[in-house]
């Protein structure tokens, strides 16, 4: 009996020191394991950066380089004699800052009328409620869906009859037609994340409906304006097909010049790849200048308790 009861503690104890050993190689293994998966996602993420960068820099290296580099049968990874030549060539170009200053007039006036478009609709949409109020949402919706390049025989039609083709301001009507959906999508949520407590006690404190917007809706909504005007204008700036379509060489953006530019005068990469390299600079500077009201989290702290 004395025997039975010493043994059965100390086979218990060295169980429970199995169990511990056990738990501890499956902790180091699992540790292991987790170790193994994040450097096999960074390795992979790191590649991935790479195959979708090269493309952007081979651009570079490319306006960088002489046309004898460009043209060398042996590819070279970085030039080895750079030059402005390639820019200098780009800019002298026939029509490529008047095409500049088209885009960019384009692009504004688009994204101008579409903010201003698309905010009131989204403010409708989400403070008031009327007959149709889902409709136009799940057409807002649809619009997006339907490719644009199926309404541009339709499109060049209309403007045929209104006399707007080969004109900036028939291409600016289409540009904000063609933003306006997701303006009104994206400003709709950012509306609806205000709390309507706010609109209630500004309108108690004695404000009128034109007060609140301007001093309650607006202000709040103005990060999600920012964010909006960053994809529109993107999207304007990038856009090729239409002006292509609509407008002379005279009355086209950049995106339409490089095609002209590889086109009529062959394919001369150096000046080809400086002009690309130009035509994205606008896009950035906009993004640069902005990029600090972007901000998430529009009304946290704005209503207590």
């Amino acid at each position: 009996m004395v025997a039975t009861t010493t043994s059965a503690p100390a086979t218990s104890a060295s169980v429970s020191r199995q169990r511990r050993k056990a738990k501890a190689d499956e902790g180091v293994i699992t540790v292991g394991r987790s170790r193994a998966g994040t450097i096999a996602a960074n390795l992979g993420g790191i590649l991935f950066s790479l195959v979708m960068l090269f493309p952007v820099y081979w651009v570079l290296n490319t306006a960088f380089k002489p046309a004898d580099e460009v043209l060398a049968l042996t590819p070279t990874f970085w030039p080895h004699e750079p030059t402005f030549a390639n820019f200098v060539s780009a800019v002298k170009a026939p029509l490529f800052l008047r095409n500049m200053l088209n885009g960019l007039i384009v692009t504004l006036m688009a994204v101008a009328g579409a903010l201003v478009v698309g905010f009131l609709a989204a403010l409708a949409i989400a403070r008031f409620k009327f007959y149709g109020r889902r409709a136009i949402i799940l057409v807002v919706l649809g619009v997006q869906l339907v490719p644009f390049l199926s309404l541009l025989i339709p499109l060049f039609l209309m403007l045929q009859k209104a006399s707007l083709t080969n004109s900036l301001i028939g291409v600016s009507i289409t540009y904000l037609v063609l933003i306006l959906p997701y303006t009104v999508w994206t400003l709709r949520g950012f509306i609806s994340g205000i709390p309507r407590e706010l609109d209630e006690a500004a309108l108690i404190d004695g404000c009128t409906r034109a007060q609140v917007f301007w001093r309650i809706i607006l202000p709040l909504t103005g990060p999600g304006l920012v964010a909006t005007s960053v994809y529109g204008f993107i999207q304007a700036w990038n856009e090729f097909l239409i002006i292509n379509t609509l407008n002379s060489p005279e009355k086209q953006n950049l995106m339409a010049w490089l095609l002209q530019n590889q086109t009529t005068r062959g394919t001369a990469w150096g000046p080809l790849m400086a002009g690309a390299i130009i035509t994205s600079i606008p896009v950035v500077i906009f993004f640069l200048i902005i990029q600090r009201n972007i901000a998430t989290g529009l009304t946290a702290g704005a209503v207590k308790g």
